[in-house]
């Protein structure tokens, strides 16, 4: 079996379209096509569902999918070990709190696989470091901001509390609601300059710094937050987000790193975020 397909299948399975794959793989919409054809050719069944918006995956796919990504895995782990003898390339990556779990693993896990030899080393942004992943409004000067992803923000309530009847919710039904408060957070910070400006006040139960935290004690009960809307937080089965109706919080989180003379080995990074910027329809 053709390693090749197999990495585009899984470009094509992650980005969730044909001309997406293209482009995080380099190369024509027509080679990622054909391979593809192959591949289900070779495994006589379909893996992929085409629409006018895209592909979706068929149960073959689903399960393909982890044996392909486990398969281009070993091969990385194989590259790896026998290239082993240059000298590991040290990278200080400065990380924001409350970036979400699950899509930080699967870009680190990316950026070391296609890195050459890294040495990553993951500290504060405020630390001494080569790169930055932060919201761009706190790019400093002197850095260029390769974005990655666009965060809407969400009030996230308990199941069973009774302002999630409502679609949508407005500024003055959050007076005098208990609140699970995050710092640092600038998302928060546009919350609290409207809440101020309405006249508005909460009741703090808790001030914590990550968003997994925060999101337990909303499940618990103990109060209110404001989240981003990631798949993880909307399928909670104990929280329920709802929109604000008069203010829209919105935050574009990237890579910042030196304008001047950005390092060759961030360069597989700053390729990894624009992919998953293309792939989200925002370049």
């Amino acid at each position: 079996m053709d390693i090749r397909s197999l990495r585009y299948f899984i470009a094509a399975y992650e980005g969730g379209s044909i001309s997406a794959a293209a482009r995080r793989c380099h190369v024509a919409q027509p080679s990622i096509s054909t391979a593809l054809a192959q591949l289900e050719e070779r495994l006589n069944t379909p893996l992929f569902e085409r629409h006018r918006r895209g592909i979706t995956p068929t149960e073959e796919g689903h399960r393909l999918y982890p044996l392909a990504r486990q398969v281009s895995e070993d091969l990385n782990a194989i590259s790896r070990l026998f290239n082993s003898s240059a000298p590991a390339t040290p990278v200080r990556l400065g990380l924001m709190r409350s970036l979400g779990a699950n899509r930080m693993t699967t870009l680190l896990k990316e950026y070391i696989g296609q890195g050459d030899n890294l040495a990553l080393t993951l500290v504060n942004p405020e630390e001494r470091c080569d790169a930055r992943i932060i919201g761009e409004q706190d790019l400093a000067q002197g850095e260029a901001f390769q974005p990655i992803w666009h965060d809407s923000y969400l009030l996230a309530l308990p199941s069973g509390h009774p302002l999630v009847l409502k679609e949508t919710l407005t500024l003055d039904e959050l007076d005098g609601l208990p609140f699970i408060w995050r710092h640092p957070c600038a998302a928060m910070e546009q919350l609290a300059s409207a809440l101020s400006g309405a006249g508005i006040r909460c009741q703090v139960r808790a001030r914590l710094r990550t968003i997994e935290y925060t999101l337990g004690l909303v499940a618990a009960g103990v109060g209110a937050s404001l989240v981003p809307a990631w798949p993880e937080i909307l399928t909670h089965p104990d929280v329920q987000c709802r929109p604000l109706a008069e203010l829209e919080i919105r935050q574009t989180i990237g890579v910042a790193y030196s304008s001047r003379q950005p390092m060759p080995a961030l360069q597989p990074l700053l390729q990894l975020g624009r992919q998953a910027w293309e792939a989200a329809g925002m370049a």
